[in-house]
């Protein structure tokens, strides 16, 4: 109790406090992306439900992770080495993490630019129809995103306290804004696609990093809210254009 109240009193404390929650918020989005696209799919009863287990999971996850800050540091260090290269547990989850996100990304899109392909709809059918089957994909996702934003976390500040309120905090941002994400991009089919481009990026950033490639976040982040903006403006565009041809109609 002693050790948390010296931390209140301490400014330093407060700005590493601050500057996790940003970091972990900016995390959550990627999983938040994920988790809205994959309840998109389910039908329509069964999205919130769906939303709030895969949040619900990603918290218990990070604070289970948390737990055992200890074996999470292990976790960096090298267990094989192959060409040269060293590499840890991190690695391979962050390495299976971006190859399953880019897999996912990747049939998505061609699902959507080519939906009259019968063969890939029932596929997409069966899975989207499957509730078990969207949980276990989130769950996955989850750990990966959990494991990354804990190694961060503890890379930041050695206070556990700290890092209990960020990942606490951000989670509950992502609970927040889950549901007016997942109907913003139903609303916007063309959104979607910017959304899995942003997964088929973040998947290839995952496997970058793993094989040992030091990606810059701040390049990322910078390059997904530059083409946001691109498509905020044609979304603004395309409305005036439908306002002045109903205007011309009447």
């Amino acid at each position: 109790m002693d050790s948390i109240l010296a931390l209140m009193q301490d400014p330093a404390a407060w700005i590493a406090l601050v500057t996790l929650i940003v970091m972990e918020v900016v995390l959550g989005i990627d999983n938040l992306i994920f988790i809205s696209i994959l309840t998109n799919k389910l039908p329509v009863e069964q999205r919130e439900r769906a939303r709030r287990i895969g949040i619900g999971l990603a918290l218990v996850m990070r604070l289970a992770l948390l737990g055992t800050v200890a074996w999470i540091v292990k976790l960096t260090t090298p267990v094989f080495e192959l060409f040269g290269h060293g590499f840890s547990w991190k690695d391979v989850i962050l390495i299976a993490g971006g190859l399953f996100l880019v897999w996912k990304a990747t049939k998505e899109i061609h699902h959507n630019v080519d939906p009259v392909d019968h063969k890939e709809d029932m596929v997409g059918r069966t899975v989207a129809a499957n509730f078990g089957a969207a949980i276990g994909q989130i769950l996955l996702l989850d750990l990966v995103f959990s494991v990354d934003s804990i190694i961060t976390a503890v890379g930041m500040t050695p206070h556990l306290p700290i890092m209990v309120v960020a990942v606490v905090f951000a989670v509950a941002v992502m609970l927040l804004a889950a549901t007016p994400l997942a109907n913003f991009i139903e609303k916007n089919p063309t959104i979607v696609m910017l959304a899995l481009a942003f997964l088929l990026m973040i998947g290839t950033t995952l496997i970058a990093e793993g094989m040992g490639f030091h990606v810059p976040k701040g390049y990322i982040y910078a390059a997904m809210a530059f083409s946001a903006l691109v498509e905020l403006l044609n979304m603004f565009s395309r409305r005036a254009r439908q306002k002045n041809k109903g205007t011309t109609h009447h």
